[in-house]
């Protein structure tokens, strides 16, 4: 289930480079898993798609066959979501009926299924957004929820998979490593704003960041809040320094005054920092493969999902090292 997940990411990712979110203008949680079949169909579907802001402001030159290149990318993640879905609730239940489960397992268990249910919900609220008025994309904030929840089940997946196979526990306030867990999930959100703001587009310089070292614009917009939330500098440089103090942490980790006698824990921590450092490096090549024009290319799109893909797996590192960190205090 959370490799499925890391799919369903991947995908995810992939349809949001190439701008096909918003193909589908609708919300048909059972009927929406046929594709259109017929010429008429097809045409169906694409006339409720020019009466949206995105087609009418941005795409109004798009045929027909530029329309079926993005709707199957959004079909394609919303079908892979239902399949998810599907493969998670019916050996539950099979498992559940057939007295396989344990009283103290159930609940977590049925905890993530209503959470992917939930995330079904987040999907087309996210998109929603992008429906109305003069939005040409997502409200920012909108795809952050629904990029962080799905992280969130993929780090419970994890959590619950190394339980299943060691019977280990982890014990969040004696383990440094939770700090990293909140550290990372933090940045994961911060990368969605980057991604929903376009500010990786905006601002694609490195080391420097529009030539300065701290952005002029950082605390421009008032309310303050407003600047986490709207301002592109102020979102892309966040991001950078939260990435940079990930790793950072997870460096200090191997000075730990007391040597950790347990190779588990050493081999996930290690892979941690090098996936760590493999990303920051991603997250560099990604800046400079997009700009605001021309379109994405083909390569631009494969990096940035490598960059997101590369996120997830980072992501189960971390989790996977705060899972087999020892019970007591070093």
């Amino acid at each position: 289930m959370a490799i499925l997940v890391i799919a369903m990411i991947v995908v995810g990712g992939a349809t949001r480079l190439t701008d096909s979110g918003l193909s589908i203008a609708h919300w048909s949680p059972i009927h929406g898993i046929i594709p259109p079949l017929s010429e008429k169909d097809w045409n169906d579907e694409f006339a409720l798609y020019k009466t949206i802001p995105q087609f009418k402001l941005i795409n109004s030159q798009m045929v027909l066959s530029d329309f079926k290149f993005i709707f199957w990318w959004e079909w394609s993640h919303r079908l892979l979501g239902r399949i998810v879905g599907i493969l998670y609730l019916l050996p539950l239940i099979y498992f559940w009926v057939r007295g396989y489960l344990s009283r103290k397992d159930i609940p977590m268990l049925v905890s993530i299924v209503l959470l992917i249910g939930v995330q079904g919900f987040l999907g087309w609220w996210m998109v929603s957004s992008g429906l109305k008025g003069n939005r040409i994309y997502v409200e920012a904030i909108r795809l952050a929820t629904h990029l962080g929840m799905a992280f969130f089940l993929l780090g419970l997946l994890i959590n619950a998979a190394h339980y299943r196979l060691s019977g280990e526990k982890a014990h969040f306030t004696k383990n440094p490593w939770s700090i990293i867990v909140i550290i990372a999930f933090l940045q994961i959100l911060l990368g969605a704003m980057v991604a929903g703001t376009r500010a990786g587009l905006m601002h694609n310089d490195w080391p420097l960041i529009d030539g300065k070292i701290i952005p002029d614009a950082y605390f421009q917009l008032k309310p303050i809040l407003l600047n986490f939330i709207e301002n592109t500098q102020n979102i892309q440089f966040n991001h950078r320094m939260i990435g940079y103090l990930l790793a950072i942490v997870i460096l200090l980790q191997f000075r730990t005054r007391r040597k950790i006698k347990k190779p588990d824990h050493n081999a996930w921590r290690l892979r941690a920092a090098f996936m760590i450092l493999v990303q920051i490096g991603l997250g560099i090549f990604t800046l400079h493969m997009f700009t605001i024009s021309p379109p994405p290319t083909i390569t631009g799109v494969m990096v940035g999902v490598l960059h997101q893909l590369s996120g997830a797996i980072t992501f189960c590192m971390i989790v996977l090292a705060w899972k087999t960190y020892p019970n007591y205090r070093s």
